[in-house]
């Protein structure tokens, strides 16, 4: 059986951190991706805005504690968990959310990620980490001159 989740989207709120009694951090963050939908019939793009809880336990939680705000973009790799409790009038309560496995920080680097002294923007699985360059953009090509017609001095020559 397969259970994974895979979002990336944007913070909408300061993460809530805490400290449970037995020293464990756990971070709960509400992290919003947004679909671009084509309408046909009205023959323009509409955008769907979907809102997910992510709860983010120990190495994590402090990852999201010290470098993730309000804004940031994350990339999250986790599970589907479905919790269900009784509110204060007794009445049964769920509530689904992600229990992550991994987490990205994304955005450009010096963001973020640079403001708050992050050494690398990937935590959670470790990772080799490859850093890549952009290639030195190339000169357009030009294209070939066009061929020059031949001087009409012989026009009297020809066969026709």
């Amino acid at each position: 059986m397969i259970n994974k989740v895979i979002l990336v989207g944007n913070v909408g709120i300061d993460p809530e951190v805490r400290t449970l009694e037995n020293g464990a951090k756990v971070a709960r963050v509400r992290l919003a991706t947004t679909e671009r939908i084509f309408d046909r019939q009205a023959n323009e793009t509409k955008e769907h805005t979907e809102w997910h809880t992510v709860t983010l336990w120990r190495g994590l939680a402090d990852v999201v504690d010290r470098f993730v705000r309000k804004g940031s973009q994350l990339y999250i790799e986790g599970r589907l968990r479905t919790r269900e409790w009784n509110d204060k009038d007794n009445n049964k309560r769920f509530s689904t959310e992600i229990l992550a496995d991994d987490m990205k920080l994304l955005g450009r680097r010096g963001e973020t990620q640079q403001e708050a002294g992050a050494p690398a923007p990937s935590y959670g699985r470790p990772e080799p980490r490859q850093d890549y360059q952009r290639p030195a953009p190339q000169p357009a090509a030009q294209p070939a001159p066009a061929a020059q017609p031949k001087p009409a001095e012989d026009i009297d020559d020809l066969p026709f």
